[in-house]
C-alpha cells in the first residue's frame, strides 16, 4: 500500500467518523449514515490498495524468477 493510499483512506475514515458523530450529536440520521457510508469507503480502500501491494509483490516474484531462469539458462549456453 502506497502512502498516497494509506492518506486518502486515513483522510476519508476520518471524515466519515466526524460526520457520522455529528450527525449522531445533532439527531440527523442522514448525515450519521453517509458517515458510516465514507468509513465503509475507508476500509474498501484499504483493502484495495492492501491487494494492490500483494499482487505487485507477486508480480515482482515471477519477474525475479524469470530472471533468473534466463540466467541459468544463458550460464548452460555459455
Amino acid at each position: 500500500m502506497s502512502i498516497d493510499d494509506k492518506i486518502k483512506a486515513a483522510a476519508k475514515n476520518m471524515e466519515g467518523k466526524v460526520q457520522a458523530a455529528a450527525g449522531e450529536l445533532t439527531g440527523d440520521n442522514q448525515m450519521k449514515a453517509e458517515g458510516q457510508v465514507k468509513q465503509a469507503q475507508a476500509a474498501a480502500m484499504n483493502t484495495a490498495a492492501d491487494l494492490k501491494g500483494k499482487a505487485q509483490n507477486l508480480l515482482d516474484g515471477i519477474k525475479n524468477a524469470a530472471n533468473d531462469a534466463i540466467d541459468k539458462v544463458k550460464e548452460k549456453l555459455d
